[in-house]
């Protein structure tokens, strides 16, 4: 987990820097504001199909019933538009997706994922955008036991301490790519000055159509990066649909 940690945070600077550098590479020559500064702040829900069919055998091996399919994503996006190119960062999640035993065992599913997207705008009105994009993603689905029976078969601090249970939680960091084209409706709102400078807001909604390609084979891990053979290692890859609201803003001097 510490590992796949510090590869999303890398992940998430180097968006930063990215999109950062696409928005100020104009600044060595004109300074601060030597150019509109445009984007947005945005919430994504997105449907993509999970498979865990690998992972729901296990749990029936062991007498633990199927976990339902972790499809929807909640994701927390912002958008960075410097001239026709635009990049995209955001963190997301799906809901939590629960299995047990009837016997207090619970298993609890979760999946998270980090990503960067760059895209092109092939439209030349300021209605709407257009655009192809490639994408970056890293993802951690985190497979949780709680041994509840065992657990809370003490009430003594110092026995609880030692106490022999199969609560645990499991861990499988993968790399992805993705592919796809996006569609943006822009709804202008009232412009607000601002000393010398004039922010122009809007709504944009939009839908993203695109494909991931799970790109690594991570076994699952557990206490950091202490690998777990014959687990799942089926591959996640599959299309994806993300619809898209946000509040947008163009500075302009």
């Amino acid at each position: 987990m510490k590992k796949s940690t510090i590869i999303l945070c890398f992940l998430s600077v180097l968006a930063g820097t990215i999109s950062a550098k696409a928005q100020s590479d104009t600044t060595w020559h004109h300074g601060w504001f030597g150019h509109n500064i445009a984007g947005a702040v945005q919430v994504q829900v997105t449907y993509r199909q999970s498979k865990p069919g690998q992972l729901n055998a296990i749990l029936n091996n062991n007498q633990i019933g199927s976990l339902p399919g972790n499809n929807v994503w909640i994701n927390l996006s912002m958008s960075h538009i410097h001239h026709r190119w635009l990049f995209e960062d955001g963190i997301g999640g799906t809901p939590t997706s629960t299995a047990n035993n009837g016997n207090n065992l619970k298993v609890k599913h979760n999946q998270f994922q980090l990503y960067a997207r760059g895209a092109y705008n092939v439209s030349k009105s300021s209605a709407f955008r257009l655009y192809p994009f490639v994408g970056l993603n890293l993802s951690d689905a985190m497979l949780r036991i709680q041994d509840n029976a065992r657990t809370e078969s003490t009430s003594d601090f110092s026995q609880e301490l030692l106490n022999s249970t199969s609560s645990k939680t499991l861990w499988n960091p993968q790399f992805g790519l993705e592919f796809g084209g996006g569609f943006d409706y822009v709804i202008k709102m009232k412009s607000k000055q601002m000393d010398c400078y004039t922010i122009e807001r809007n709504i944009p909604i939009g839908i993203r159509l695109g494909y991931y390609l799970q790109a690594t084979s991570n076994k699952w891990k557990i206490n950091d990066n202490y690998n777990l053979n014959n687990g799942p290692s089926n591959k996640q890859s599959a299309v994806f649909v993300s619809f898209n609201i946000g509040l947008g803003y163009e500075v302009k001097k």
